[in-house]
């Protein structure tokens, strides 16, 4: 039952981090103001605006102007709800990990696809998620805090070395949001990271097999989303996998 709210709840959730995604690097409100067709600026009306069902009776078009309507909207909010769902799977019976992954993973959609779409990590964004942890992990289980931050230093730390070693390669947005990972997850962070570059490496060979390996390099990836699948897979697996190489190799 917990799962199923939580993947309910994702789904309107996943509407508004839409609006949050498209809103904000525009310096629009998110708050305030109507869904518009981008196309004819007609208003959505309620009843088209049902996560994932309004799409699909609409067929992916405008009810007004028939222009087509981008499945990013519907593949996010379906996305969010099973994600959120899985956390609430994952940590049923524990709060303070139920409630730190429901928060991570709504900072993480956003800020996935704003990265992806102007490849930036906004610091409204990055900020609040930060304040949200530090809060949060008070709140639920102040023992556990000193981790938390050492595990934000450390890996923030260790992209901001990277950045500075080799500019341009590493925006000081990643820095943050491993920082942000850090504060949310703790030691799992590492697993996070781990994933991060693992993703982003192979993702980049292909694009070098693809393009060679001139061309590949000069080609522009923002790391954000590798970021944010390694924060999602240490939410889900993270503290298992330390466990099980700690047991394995300590």
């Amino acid at each position: 039952m917990i799962a199923a709210a939580a993947g309910a709840f994702g789904l309107l959730l996943g509407s508004f981090l839409n609006v949050v995604a498209h809103r904000l690097p525009r310096k629009a409100s998110v708050v305030t103001g109507r869904s518009a067709c981008p196309a004819c600026g007609a208003q959505v009306r309620a009843y088209d605006n049902v996560p994932v069902v309004s799409w699909l009776l609409l067929r992916g078009r405008c009810r007004s102007c028939a222009a087509p309507i981008s499945a990013k909207y519907p593949v996010v909010e379906a996305g969010t709800a099973v994600l959120m769902a899985a956390v609430a799977l994952v940590h049923a019976d524990d709060t303070t990990k139920l409630v730190l992954g429901l928060v991570l993973v709504a900072f993480l959609v956003p800020l996935t696809l704003i990265d992806i779409e102007h490849q930036i990590l906004p610091n409204v964004l990055t900020g609040a998620a930060a304040v949200t942890a530090l809060v949060l992990g008070l709140a639920l289980d102040p023992g556990g805090e000193p981790e938390r931050l050492i595990a934000g230093v450390a890996a923030g730390g260790f992209l901001l070395v990277a950045a500075l070693i080799r500019p341009g390669g590493m925006g000081m947005g990643d820095v943050k949001l491993a920082g942000v990972l850090g504060l949310f997850l703790g030691a799992p962070v590492a697993i996070a990271m781990l994933v991060a570059f693992l993703s982003g490496s192979l993702v980049g060979a292909a694009i070098m097999a693809r393009k060679g390996v001139t061309a590949g390099r000069k080609t522009k990836v923002p790391f954000g989303p590798f970021l944010a699948l390694g924060g999602v897979v240490a939410i889900l697996v993270g503290a298992e996998l330390i466990d099980a190489y700690t047991s394995t190799f300590a």
